[in-house]
């Protein structure tokens, strides 16, 4: 059964930034309310504020009142790999070794379609699981699974952005695809998919590696003819990867450089990594407004190394931040939780002599990564005229935590708790586009899609 209502309110606590903590202070970036109200109308919210201030716009709305709990903007991953949903955790190697060894067999199985179709439906349920309502998404080199992948997403009303894989060269027989049927097949995804409902298409090259200059050419070609579509790869992850990259193009002065010859550095690129960057990259893509996904969990996992939240965030005359949001990395990354995720993005500050208070790290998993993927009017934010997905915190969802926010004496103070403690566990419920879709009070799953147990 499907529970949708066109008019209905929350109440209770929420949380949202109003503002890029790194550039104005985190006093003047978050918002919270107490006891907050919500009113969300045909999927959009139409106010939100102080419940005694916005209760005299309620009409015949039915409440949910949340008065235990904290109601977030819906998570944001900006960088996540579906088709290994079935290997995460896979152990050990380094970047390249552990592709050869764990990735490309597993994506090899996506020509079946009904395996695609299994894997986006687990996939889908464990972001929503896990209160993530937007995400970057990586699909295999076949067409089939970004089709299974926007079918799913579609059933759901989700906004995601995703786009199969282009690999013409060092990827194994019935992984690859020409620079040709890429183009091809991309363009077919794109006119199908791009734009349609709250779907959006990724130009989605692996990595320079695997792919020939010909395919790079065609990958601008697809985003000079669509323009709005994105573009997302992978940037300076990995010591031996660089190593490599010098190799096979030995007239770019650097990774980044690989990528600007062929003008594919823009605002809407979104660059997986980033660990190991020359100061000229980082200006270069400063000036192109481009888009830096930080990976933690997986940085750690596969020992790649620790990115310089610092230099990628923090304004800094006469240098410039680089927009970015925090991802998963699935499966590289340990976890789908975004909690988790901003957890180990504070670890590697420390590493970095630069820890993430809450607030910011609470940032780059909303507002932040809503902002770095060019959809921060639509969502990431608690406020009228927003897209109504929400995620709806369990704040004692442990013995622990529960022990622990006893002596919270901030809101400030309670996230920190949730993101260094908290797991799936503390996933209430969620809301996408005004529809509530996960709720551990009840069934669980209400939306009419097929389930599959996570």
């Amino acid at each position: 059964m499907t529970i949708r209502s066109n008019e209905f309110a929350l109440r209770g606590p929420f949380l949202s930034c109003i503002d890029n903590p790194f550039s104005v202070g985190d006093g003047q970036a978050l918002h919270y309310e107490a006891d907050g109200l919500i009113i969300i109308e045909n999927g959009k919210i139409t106010a939100a504020g102080a419940y005694s201030e916005t209760k005299h716009q309620l009409q015949n709305h039915a409440i949910t009142h949340y008065a235990d709990q904290l109601i977030v903007p819906g998570f944001i991953d900006t960088h996540v790999h579906y088709p290994q949903t079935q290997m995460i955790g896979a152990y050990g190697n380094q970047l390249i070794e552990w592709l050869n060894t764990y990735t490309f067999p597993a994506e090899m199985q996506f020509a079946d379609s009904e395996h695609a179709n299994y894997v986006a439906e687990v996939f889908l349920n464990e972001l929503l699981r896990v209160g993530t309502t937007t995400a970057a998404v990586y699909c295999t080199v076949h067409p089939g699974s970004a089709d299974a992948l926007f079918e799913a997403a579609q059933k759901r009303r989700m906004r995601i952005i995703a786009g199969k894989v282009l690999m013409d060269r060092n990827a194994p027989e019935g992984l690859s695809d020409t620079a040709q049927s890429g183009y091809d097949d991309s363009l077919n995804l794109i006119e199908k998919w791009h734009g349609t409902d709250r779907l959006l298409y990724a130009v989605t090259p692996r990595f320079a590696p695997t792919s020939t200059p010909a395919q790079l050419d065609a990958t601008a070609s697809l985003l000079k003819k669509h323009p709005t579509c994105y573009l997302q790869t992978h940037l300076s992850e990995n010591n031996d990867e660089l190593s490599w990259v010098a190799e096979l193009f030995p007239n770019s002065r650097d990774y980044l450089a690989v990528y600007e010859k062929y003008d594919l550095v823009g605002p809407k690129s979104i660059f997986g990594h980033a660990i190991y960057l020359h100061e000229r990259e980082w200006q270069a893509l400063s000036d192109a407004n481009a888009v830096i996904a930080h990976c933690p969990t997986s940085n750690f996992f596969l020992g790649s190394g620790v990115f310089n939240q610092k230099r990628a965030l923090q304004p800094d005359a006469p240098l410039q931040p680089v927009r970015t949001g925090l991802a998963t990395d699935v499966g590289a990354g340990t976890s789908f939780s975004m909690l988790q995720t901003m957890g180990e993005a504070y670890k590697a500050g420390q590493l970095k002599s630069y820890p993430l208070s809450a607030t910011k790290a609470f940032y780059l998993a909303t507002r932040g990564a809503a902002e770095a993927l060019s959809v921060s009017e639509q969502i990431g934010t608690i406020a009228a005229g927003y897209e109504a997905d929400l995620s709806v915190l369990n704040l004692h969802s442990t013995p622990l935590i529960d022990f622990r926010m006893q002596y919270c004496d901030s809101i400030e103070e309670a996230l920190f708790v949730q993101m260094i403690l908290a797991d799936d566990r503390a996933t209430h419920a969620v809301y996408v586009s005004g529809e509530l879709v996960y709720d551990t009070e009840k069934t669980t799953w209400h939306t009419n899609i097929s389930k599959v147990e996570a």
